[in-house]
């Protein structure tokens, strides 16, 4: 099969990933086979290609948000059979899905609607199980006393899905963030009630539309940068999601309002193996929500073809931190 790869880490200006030909996937008794129909792409697989070098001899195969159909299943995948449309996510200890076929655990899959294209299908499984994952947690509800939600990064991936989620399943005000007028603009068509100017100062703006505190925020890039406002922001017992957490994100600002810092790892269930079906039964109930029209794809751009040029591209749109919603590959 084809398939994008490269050996050694490299930057956007050298960038080395090469189409080659490789084996079939190996499947495991859980695993399915999916013949790769579209490829969604996000700044950590970006970030991933930027630092991370195969073992010696070996190559990198990224890609962990796709749509396709299934071509074969292992002996204990039974959920799905040849010819199912599916969607997901895989696991970052294998190989990805930059390929024209992946093998995946079944469990961390769900049905594509008969009302979604595969590229509108591609663009939802990451940010919605991050999303998910990060103001849920692994609950189906808000923590009691949740009313006010502000997500930083609005118009990304994760704040995307994160502000539909919300707004489908909870009674909350949720209020963006965007820097310029079309991400502001993305942002309320998402559903957020507010949307504030990520640009100027966030706690003169939420005092000047009345709002004395947050409940939660959520956090998808820059959060060490941000943490100081943020902890000054929330209330006492307050809740903060991190998805972009790293060395030198220090929380002790977060101290003297006794708030709980949540760390969201869409990979956490398949690595550690707790419940991974759990994901599965999200991406579902993603479904349920996309055939009521209570969320929709966040497709913005689409590129055609798995080559080099369609992959270097998306990569320079994740890496311009410009992108609105999701840039897809249909292969």
């Amino acid at each position: 099969m084809k398939a994008l790869v490269y050996e050694k880490a490299h930057t956007l200006e050298n960038f080395a990933i090469e189409l080659v030909d490789l084996a079939e996937p190996a499947l495991r008794d859980t695993d399915v086979l999916v013949e790769v129909r579209a490829i969604g792409v996000n700044p950590g697989e970006a970030f991933f290609r930027s630092v991370r070098s195969a073992e010696p001899g070996g190559r990198v195969l990224l890609g962990w948000e796709f749509a396709g159909v299934v071509v074969a299943t292992g002996a204990s995948a039974g959920r799905f059979k040849a010819g199912d449309r599916v969607y997901g996510t895989g696991d970052m200890t294998r190989d990805g899905c930059w390929a024209e076929r992946v093998a995946v655990d079944h469990r961390i899959l769900a049905a594509v609607p008969d009302q979604l294209s595969f590229v509108e299908a591609a663009s939802l499984p990451i940010g919605s199980l991050t999303a998910w994952e990060a103001i849920f947690r692994d609950q189906d509800e808000l923590p009691a006393g949740v009313d006010r939600v502000l997500i930083l990064g609005g118009a990304g991936g994760v704040g995307s899905l994160a502000t539909q989620l919300l707004k489908a399943r909870t009674k909350a005000f949720v209020i963006g963030t965007g820097s310029r007028s079309e991400s502001k603009a993305w942002s309320k068509k998402m559903g957020a009630d507010l949307v504030l100017d990520h640009g100027g100062d966030i706690a003169e703006q939420l005092a000047s539309a009345g709002i004395a505190h947050l409940d939660m925020v959520l956090s998808t890039a820059k959060t060490s940068d941000q943490i100081g406002w943020i902890a000054r922001a929330l209330r006492p017992f307050g809740h903060l999601s991190v998805v972009d957490g790293g060395p030198s994100l220090d929380v002790s600002p977060l101290m003297m309002k006794a708030a709980s810092l949540h760390m969201e790892m869409v990979f956490s269930r398949i690595i550690n193996g707790s419940a991974p079906e759990r994901q599965g039964s999200i991406l579902e109930t993603v479904s349920e929500l996309v055939v009521k029209g209570q969320v929709k794809p966040i497709v913005t751009t689409r590129l055609d073809g798995l080559t080099p040029a369609t992959m270097k591209t998306a990569h320079g749109l994740v890496e311009g931190h410009r992108s609105i919603g999701k840039t897809v590959i249909a292969i």
